[in-house]
C-alpha cells in the first residue's frame, strides 16, 4: 500500500535531510489521512492511487499556470514535485493494450455511438485497473465511437 511506502521513505528522507521529498510525502500523507477520515475506513490501494493522481494533476496544472506567469523557480520547484509523485503510481499501460480494452468494451457494451461514451469509459477504468488516466480513456474512447 502507498501509505507504508511514504512512512518508509518519509524516514529515509529525514535521515538524508531531503526538503523536497519531505515536503511532498508529508503533503500526500496528510491527504491520505483526510480521505480515509472522510471514508471512515481505511483506503483500499486504488483509492490511494487515484489521491496520488489528483495531486500529480495539481502539480500539473500549477506548472502550466508558473510558465504562463514566467515563474521559472516556481515550475521548477512544481516540476520536482511532480517526479516525486510519479514514483508512487503505476506504470502507464502501453496504447496498444488500451486500445484492445477499449475494443473489447465497445463488443460487450454493445456501444455504437458517442451517446454510449459514459458506459464504454466506465468499463474500460475498472478492467485498466488505474493504469490509464481518465482523460486518455475518454480520449480513446471517443476517437473509436466517432
Amino acid at each position: 500500500m502507498i501509505a507504508d511506502t511514504i512512512k518508509s521513505q518519509l524516514v529515509e528522507a529525514l535521515k538524508a535531510k531531503d526538503k523536497d521529498m519531505l515536503i511532498v510525502l508529508r503533503m500526500l500523507s496528510t491527504e491520505l489521512h483526510n480521505k480515509e477520515i472522510d471514508k471512515k475506513g481505511s483506503l483500499t490501494n486504488e483509492e490511494e492511487i487515484a489521491v496520488v493522481r489528483a495531486q500529480a494533476k495539481m502539480r500539473r496544472d500549477a506548472i502550466e499556470a508558473y510558465d504562463k506567469a514566467n515563474a521559472k523557480d516556481k515550475a521548477d520547484t512544481e516540476r520536482r514535485e511532480l517526479e516525486i509523485l510519479k514514483g508512487f503510481l503505476p506504470t502507464e499501460m502501453r496504447d496498444d493494450e488500451l486500445v484492445k480494452i477499449v475494443d473489447g468494451a465497445i463488443i460487450e457494451t454493445n456501444a455504437s455511438s458517442v451517446a454510449d461514451i459514459g458506459k464504454v469509459i466506465g468499463l474500460v477504468m475498472k478492467k485498466a485497473n488505474g493504469k490509464a488516466s481518465g482523460a486518455r480513456v475518454s480520449e480513446v474512447v471517443k476517437s473509436k465511437l466517432q
